[in-house]
């Protein structure tokens, strides 16, 4: 059915507004910004990817410009070739997979009652909880207490000391407090509903968009950490990935494994060095790139909730 002459006007008159020089104007400008800053984050990226995928002398003579130049995998070879490169990505897995779920279970223990109004001294708990934030007792008496609790050198040292973070239980209060009603709670409580049961059974699965970004947070930090294993542990048994990454790239601890021990010459061992640097970032970066794409939705919905209402 055709539409009435007056509701085409309309249309077509609001179209006109959304379309008038200014708006085109702003419109490109934005557009042409937005450009520019996916060009200076993008080209950073494609360039380590395509110096990884080239030769090491394409590399050390900066032929790489935008493609792979003499396409070659001995980067990825020598890191792969590497013992201490699965040791380290087996650590580093199980010390953000284990992590993740201590600081989330945590995270959602603390910030959900601070978010019940019926908590009697959750004002003064959060002025606690921000005063660490503030003020912290330094390195010596971290250390010191670490090795009070008998965990060092163990893997309980990545975890423990980090297990909660005061910034995602303030986030995670936030999107509780403005996404799950009180009608719901009392609703539950006249049907005979714990408050155990309440976090479980609704609470929770109405908070997939907060458990993501908690799980990104804590994921990352654990994935990329690095001084507290510098700190804590001994064991090249127990290092993660980064401290791995830290002992080939800064201390040049290659060892015969690694299939580098064969390059006399200072420029091809450079060149090899260099190589093994732009592989190694794409190798250690790639867990997460994998893992981002998957909760994005819900990453983005959480934190714009969580963070930016009341």
């Amino acid at each position: 059915m055709a539409k009435p002459l007056t509701e085409k006007r309309a249309t077509a008159g609001s179209r006109a507004v959304r379309e008038s020089l200014g708006d085109r104007i702003f419109l490109a400008a934005v557009y042409l910004f937005l450009g520019v800053i996916l060009i200076c984050v993008l080209y950073p990226l494609l360039y380590i990817v395509s110096s990884s995928f080239s030769s090491a002398q394409a590399v050390v003579a900066g032929k790489v410009w935008l493609l792979p130049v003499d396409f070659s995998l001995a980067g990825y070879e020598a890191v792969f070739k590497n013992p201490q490169i699965m040791i380290g990505y087996r650590n580093s897995a199980l010390y953000t997979i284990c992590g993740v779920l201590i600081n989330v279970s945590l995270t959602i223990m603390l910030a959900y009652p601070l978010a019940r109004k019926d908590f009697l001294g959750r004002h003064f708990i959060m002025v606690l909880l921000v005063i660490t934030m503030l003020f912290n007792g330094g390195l010596i008496p971290y250390y010191l207490t670490v090795k009070g609790a008998g965990i060092l050198n163990t893997p309980w040292a990545m975890l423990l000391p980090q297990a909660m973070a005061v910034w995602q239980v303030i986030v995670a209060r936030t999107f509780f407090q403005n996404t799950i009603p009180e009608e719901l709670q009392d609703a539950a409580e006249l049907d005979g509903c714990s408050d155990f049961k309440f976090l479980t059974a609704v609470v929770l699965p109405l908070s997939k968009p907060i458990l993501a970004v908690l799980v990104l947070m804590y994921a990352v930090g654990h994935w990329n950490a690095y001084f507290d294993a510098l700190i804590f542990l001994k064991s090249p048994n127990l290092f993660p990935l980064q401290i791995i990454l830290r002992n080939i790239l800064v201390l040049s601890e290659i060892n015969a494994s690694s299939g580098m021990v064969d390059a006399q010459e200072m420029a091809r061992r450079e060149g090899l060095k260099d190589l093994l640097k732009f592989s190694l970032i794409v190798v250690s970066s790639l867990p997460v790139l994998v893992l981002y794409p998957f909760i994005q939705k819900h990453f983005v919905k959480g934190i714009m909730i969580g963070s930016l209402k009341g």
